[in-house]
C-alpha cells in the first residue's frame, strides 16, 4: 500500500480497482470496519432485466449520495466522475495484477451463473451475458489498462483526494485488521 490517507478516518470513502479486484466485497468489509453506509453502485446504475439507467440520473443520483456527509462506494463510473472525486476524502484503489483480477471474475461468474445469485436488482448472469459483446469478461480487458492508469495517476497527483493503493489482497486485509 501506498499513498496518503487513511480509510478508517474518513466519512466519505470510494473503492475503486480494475473489474474482477473485489471492489464491491471491499466496500462492505470496510463499512463493517467503519460503520458508515455504503452503496452499491450497479444497484444505482442498472435495472432489472439489465436495463442500464440513462447517464442524466445516474449522475442525479451519485450526485444525492455524495451530498451525505458519510458514505462508501463500491465503485467510480466515468460518467459521473467529478461528482465523487468533489466530495470523497480516501479512495481505496485495488490495483491487482491482471491475472488475479481476471481469476477472480472467472470464478465469481461462474459461480453466479450456477447458484444463479443475483449480482444487482435482481439481475442475474447467464450463459447468453458472459458470451456478449458487452460482457463483464470483456469488460474486463477493455477496461484494465485506463483503470491501472487512471489509479497510478490519481496516486501520483498531489490535487487528487487521498489514495491508499493496494497492490495485493492481503494488504488491504492488513488494513482493515487495523
Amino acid at each position: 500500500m501506498a499513498g496518503g490517507g487513511d480509510f478508517r478516518a474518513a466519512t466519505r470513502i470510494a473503492v475503486y480497482g480494475v473489474t474482477g479486484s473485489g471492489k464491491t466485497r471491499a466496500a462492505a468489509d470496510i463499512a463493517a470496519v467503519t460503520g458508515l453506509p455504503w452503496h452499491a453502485v450497479d444497484d444505482l446504475a442498472w435495472e432489472p432485466g439489465w436495463v442500464e439507467v440513462p447517464a442524466a440520473e445516474q449522475r442525479r443520483r451519485m450526485e444525492k449520495v455524495c451530498s451525505d456527509e458519510a458514505w462508501i462506494l463500491d465503485s467510480i463510473y466515468s460518467t459521473w466522475l467529478d461528482v465523487v472525486l468533489d466530495r470523497v476524502q480516501v479512495i481505496v484503489a485495488l490495483d491487482y495484477p491482471r491475472s488475479l483480477s481476471y481469476y477472480r471474475l472467472l470464478r465469481r461468474t461462474a459461480t453466479r451463473m450456477v447458484t444463479r445469485e443475483p449480482v444487482c436488482n435482481g439481475n442475474v448472469e447467464s450463459l447468453r451475458n458472459v458470451m456478449a459483446r458487452d460482457s463483464i469478461l470483456w469488460w474486463h480487458f477493455r477496461s484494465f489498462g485506463r483503470k491501472r492508469a487512471r489509479i497510478l495517476a490519481w496516486h501520483a497527483d498531489p490535487n487528487v483526494p487521498a489514495v491508499q493503493r493496494f497492490t495485493r489482497p492481503a494488504q488491504l486485509t492488513r488494513a482493515l485488521a487495523g
